[in-house]
């Protein structure tokens, strides 16, 4: 039976702080800045002054594209150069995993394949595994140490199972899933890389 390392699926997690700022840094980094706006210069249209600067007793404009006029620019929006990233330290990223995995683990949400799974990159190998473990229907995280052509093929096609390497393990998978499961390989390079006993 494998032995899980108490200083990555032991801890007692009192204070929840870091693995929510590990969980909001992971969807900051994964936004894209796409969203742009006009300005009031590039907005088409606007080139004639609409009325004269004095004597019509209206306030004076110079544009019809001006932010406050219907069809107008937007004032303060979008450039498509916004920064969401957010930073985050290697150590306290890899304490908010190894937090979010003792969580886990205290639900008996994680299991670990002591001997090697048998893919040869057919579909129903995975779904016998997963109907073994009594997952069907269930989120799973798998954990590898390696995503060979043959676990890629036997995963690709099941949308609740997501495959990620060992060394790649993150607080947003994580919490998300309904159960994780490593593979025994999977489990000594994720515990040496949480460790950072990794070459």
């Amino acid at each position: 039976m494998a032995t899980l390392d108490k200083d990555i699926f032991g801890l007692k997690v009192e204070n929840h702080e870091l693995v929510k700022l590990a969980y909001d840094a992971y969807l900051a980094n994964s936004r894209s800045s796409h969203a742009k706006t006009l300005k009031r210069g590039e907005v088409r249209g606007g080139g004639k002054k609409p009325w004269r600067q004095k004597g019509t007793g209206r306030a004076r404009f110079g544009s019809t594209r001006n932010p406050i006029w219907r069809h107008g620019g937007v004032a303060f929006g979008r450039t498509g150069e916004e920064n969401f990233t957010k930073k985050i330290s290697k150590q306290a990223k890899r304490q908010a995993v190894c937090q979010a995995l003792s969580m886990k683990n205290a639900d008996k949400a994680v299991i670990v394949l002591e001997t090697p799974a048998k893919l040869t990159g057919k579909t129903k190998d995975a779904v016998k595994i997963l109907k073994d473990l009594k997952l069907e229907g269930k989120n799973v995280l798998a954990v590898a140490n390696e995503k060979t052509p043959e676990v890629l093929r036997s995963t690709n096609n099941l949308p609740n199972v997501k495959l990620v390497r060992a060394t790649y393990l993150n607080v947003f998978d994580i919490m998300n899933a309904d159960a994780i499961v490593f593979s025994d390989a999977a489990l000594k390079v994720a515990t040496k890389w949480l460790k950072g006993e990794e070459k």
